[in-house]
């Protein structure tokens, strides 16, 4: 018999902090092993974030009005192509875009990078243009510039120092460098958050290094917009990216914003209707930009739900957002590090105002065994593996991986709390059920939890589909 129960750890009141803002999904049961179902506690804010209420209520409001957009003669098409249009306008506001901005709908800030990739300038010789760019960064804002993806640049990377001042003057080095070399750098693509660590480098320090070696700025703000508020006008940042699904809008969408002119003649990144002028047999004359990269019929929906989460976070005190998550991630520092054998992952010792992302690792134990029973046992979840971030996790020492919790505004104290309990108890007394590595993922042995009908998995389905992410994903210890 399956009865429900609530899992939670005493805690002085002032460490409980209450939700921000209400978001789809927070009164969830999840089952556990023992035969219980708990309120699933997500601390995996920072790969995908539940869409707030508000943007599920906004794609339900408008989904009756939805039609193709733009050259539509409709009043359907007419509705969704002023509905979006008017969703563009909202994110590059949200994101301080200055007048002359480009905002251009994608699916996901590694869309984005990648798209900003085949626009960046050709150096003076006509070779690939040059791109410098940190060893930390997620795999989106490293492999694009590499041209992998068959853009024209040329990367540099730059090894992360121990402090912000010794990283800034290592790019500044870099940056003088690579003038003295030949052709100087057209950008430094930098992250506005870590996606490992939560920890940044100061915005207007960055700006200031990469302007004053007549670079652009490019911000990887996947972490960074749905966490503080971010303005291009006010820190002279050229280019951001930011995801609809880690900004408490999974609808399939996201944000490229920045400076007009490279985006207006740079390589369209899809070729197809909606992106050209005219076509001929012999030649296609191409739109500048948003519609140059912007082929094919575009994610209205997406772009509706990604416009009313910036509506939302942009009506909040940012004093009380900041307040918020700071008390969530102090109280989680302070709990993991007072755990034995529990250590706190960093890249800037020296770091100010981190985000709400903390990565740890427990001496001795598997990253992804210490994950698989947090859910099984305790219904939580977290992120094991090495977060798209091979190069950093290696010289960080944790090749094998580490686990990440993270927080946000639909977060509340208890479940960091729950976090805290369960990893004191596992290191204490260890797991109750017994776990096992099936196709390179940590499983329960004989585990009795079925997953929902909805989603269509069920029994060994499940657990060689499980097996296939874990060996596909790339980003976890199963790959190198």
């Amino acid at each position: 018999m399956t009865t429900t129960d609530t899992l939670t750890c005493p805690a002085p009141a002032a460490q409980v902090a209450g939700p921000l803002l209400p978001v789809v999904g927070s009164d969830t049961l999840v089952p556990l092993v023992d035969g219980r179902s708990v309120a699933y506690a997500n601390l995996d804010v920072a790969a995908s974030a539940p869409a707030l209420r508000s943007v599920a209520d906004r794609v339900a409001e408008v989904l009756p009005l939805y039609a193709s957009v733009h050259r539509g003669a409709g009043y359907l098409s007419q509705v969704s192509t002023a509905l979006y249009e008017a969703s563009r306008q909202a994110i590059g506001a949200f994101v301080g875009a200055r007048p002359d901005d480009a905002t251009i709908v994608v699916r996901n800030t590694t869309d984005a990078t990648n798209l900003l990739a085949g626009c960046v300038p050709a150096a003076a010789d006509g070779g690939p243009g040059r791109v410098l760019v940190l060893d930390a960064e997620h795999h989106a804002n490293l492999l694009p510039w590499r041209g992998e993806s068959g853009a024209a640049v040329r990367a540099t990377t730059v090894e992360a120092a121990p402090t912000v001042a010794a990283t800034l003057d290592a790019l500044r080095a870099a940056l003088t460098g690579g003038a003295a070399d030949g052709d100087p750098y057209a950008l430094v693509a930098i992250t506005g958050a870590s996606n490992v660590t939560g920890e940044s480098l100061p915005v207007a320090d960055v700006v200031a290094v990469a302007h004053d070696a007549g670079a652009r700025l490019f911000l990887d703000g996947a972490q960074l917009v749905p966490h503080r508020r971010f303005s291009l006008a006010a820190t002279g940042v050229d280019y951001v990216a930011f995801s609809g699904h880690k900004t408490y809008a999974p609808y399939g969408a996201g944000a490229l914003v920045g400076r007009r002119d490279w985006l207006d003649v740079g390589t369209p990144y899809l070729a197809g209707g909606g992106a050209v002028r005219n076509v001929t047999v012999d030649d296609v004359a191409w739109h500048p930009a948003p519609a140059r990269h912007e082929a094919g019929s575009p994610n209205v929906l997406g772009a509706v739900a990604l416009a009313a989460a910036c509506g939302t976070l942009g009506e909040l005190d940012p004093d009380a957002l900041v307040a918020h998550e700071r008390a969530l991630r102090d109280r989680l520092v302070t709990g993991l590090e007072a755990i034995p054998g529990v250590r706190v992952v960093r890249v800037w010792g020296d770091a100010v105002d981190p985000v709400g992302v903390v990565t740890f690792s427990v001496d001795e134990h598997d990253p992804g065994l210490v994950a698989a029973y947090l859910s099984a046992e305790h219904g939580i979840g977290v992120r094991d593996g090495r977060f798209c971030a091979h190069p950093l996790l290696r010289r960080l020492g944790h090749s094998a991986g580490a686990i990440r919790a993270s927080v946000g505004v639909g977060t509340g104290g208890e479940e960091v709390e729950r976090l805290l309990g369960a990893l004191e108890t596992f290191v204490t007394d260890g797991p109750a059920a017994r776990y096992a590595v099936v196709d390179g993922l940590w499983v329960v042995e004989d585990d009795p939890r079925p997953l929902p009908e909805a989603s269509g998995l069920s029994g060994l389905v499940a657990t060689a589909a499980a097996g296939f992410i874990a060996e596909s994903a790339g980003c976890g210890p199963a790959l190198d």
